[in-house]
């Protein structure tokens, strides 16, 4: 028992002797700030620094290249939603160019087309596109655009639209044609 006391107790003296001479060489090797030459204290803060901006530069660098393919691949792609929208009404098209070689009936025929403007409407207006209200509207030049003034309409149609001679569209609430009109003076 007395024995294993004794071991017990050299072990932890052994080991408190390690731990001293673990703490002196490391406190050796790293000297404290005051006790380093400034001018190594600032070489190697200098140092970091410029690994710090180094890696600052080469990160925006590659976040620049990246966006700059993003963008590139949106340009490139970006109207492959509005394509895939049309090309059932295109089908449409080619179905009613068909089946008028097989009819005279023009009726048919301007039912035909009108289905098929109705549904490209439908497909416009899913992709954010609107056409401009141009009946009895007050005319706004951020949206209409007056090719023709027409005098002795009476009070009530001064400066309202009168006819609409080419429709006018907004995309997302951004003009992309300006509706011609005649306005009334």
């Amino acid at each position: 028992m007395e024995e294993d006391k004794m071991n017990v107790e050299e072990e932890n003296l052994v080991n408190a002797e390690e731990a001293e001479n673990t703490e002196n060489i490391e406190t050796e090797a790293e000297e404290t700030p005051e006790e380093m030459d400034p001018l190594e204290v600032a070489q190697k803060e200098i140092e970091q620094l410029k690994d710090k901006y180094l890696r600052s530069v080469a990160e925006f660098d590659n976040y620049r290249k990246r966006t700059l393919k993003e963008k590139a691949e949106l340009i490139l792609n970006g109207g492959e939603k509005a394509v895939q929208a049309i090309l059932p009404v295109i089908d449409d098209m080619e179905r009613a160019i068909e089946s008028g070689d097989k009819t005279d009936d023009p009726a048919v025929l301007r039912e035909g087309m009108e289905l098929i403007y109705h549904k490209m409407m439908k497909v416009l207006e899913g992709l954010g596109v609107k056409k401009i209200e141009t009946d009895n509207a007050e005319f706004n030049t951020d949206i209409h655009e007056a090719v023709a003034m027409v005098p002795g309409m009476g009070d009530d149609k001064k400066g309202k639209v009168i006819d609409c001679l080419q429709a006018g569209y907004q995309l997302n609430d951004k003009v992309i044609r300006h509706a011609k009109v005649a306005v009334g003076q």
